[in-house]
């Protein structure tokens, strides 16, 4: 797919590892959350779209009374962290079943490259109350320290290149370069920190839709080859790093 603004309207790259996923996967800082809830035009009702196992819609829901957190995959939501305030269901982007102009941010953390873009904009401003927010964010590689970051790149970026479905373009290029017609914010500079062991990062690692894709074709000897390699570098794979995820955002007011 080149760097177009349709894609199809769902692709189950993540139901297969739902548990290894909400277990391994990085959590977004709470400075985020804060600083969308400012941005808000209210607190009363946000939607999550594209939630997965709720890291998000947990995080939104220390700022509003409410949220609506769909996903269009069922083991996800089986996933999900349970918060009072938040309502987990499966939808699709495009057919959420909320009432009209009844949430003040619509949320998207690391999935609008797997959403139809026009289907799921048209649900936007469908469901929004008057300028309401909407926040698309995601993150992609991650930094751990000059001396540890080539040998991920060679052992474990490098071997999965020709695995990455095309819809993750979108994400690389920080979503600059796909439709996005609402009256943009500034982007906030913020950034995750993850404390990692060895095993814990490789776990991370093993969440991606493209290290699946060759360890189910080609099996996991690279894997173990990859590990070698990095333990030479890390020391006591027990240590813990610190990796660092810059996080990726555009925001927009919904007329």
């Amino acid at each position: 797919m080149s760097d177009d603004k349709r894609t199809p309207a769902f692709i189950d790259a993540f139901s297969d590892m739902a548990k290894q996923y909400a277990s391994a996967r990085p959590t977004y800082p709470a400075a985020l959350f804060e600083c969308l809830a400012e941005l808000a035009p209210a607190t009363r009702c946000a939607w999550d779209c594209g939630t997965g196992n709720g890291q998000a819609a947990f995080g939104l829901a220390e700022h509003f009374d409410s949220v609506q957190a769909t996903d269009a995959s069922a083991e996800q939501i089986g996933q999900a962290l349970p918060h009072p305030r938040v309502h987990y269901y499966v939808a699709p982007a495009h057919a959420t079943g909320l009432p009209d102009r009844s949430v003040d941010m619509i949320s998207v953390a690391q999935a609008l490259h797997w959403f139809d873009l026009d289907r799921f904009y048209a649900e936007v401003r469908r469901v929004a109350r008057p300028r309401a927010l909407l926040a698309v964010y995601g993150y992609d590689w991650f930094y751990l320290s000059p001396e540890i970051d080539p040998i991920v790149n060679r052992w474990l970026l490098r071997p999965i290149e020709s695995y990455w479905l095309p819809n993750l373009r979108l994400l690389w290029h920080r979503y600059r370069t796909i439709d996005f017609p609402f009256a943009e914010l500034p982007e906030p500079r913020l950034a995750m920190y993850q404390s990692w062991n060895l095993d814990e990062m490789l776990s991370y690692y093993r969440t991606w839709s493209a290290a699946r894709g060759k360890i189910a074709a080609e099996g996991e000897h690279f894997l173990a080859d990859a590990r070698t390699a990095l333990a030479a570098v890390w020391g006591d794979p027990d240590r813990r790093r610190t990796a660092v995820m810059p996080i990726i955002t555009r925001l927009g007011r919904v007329p």
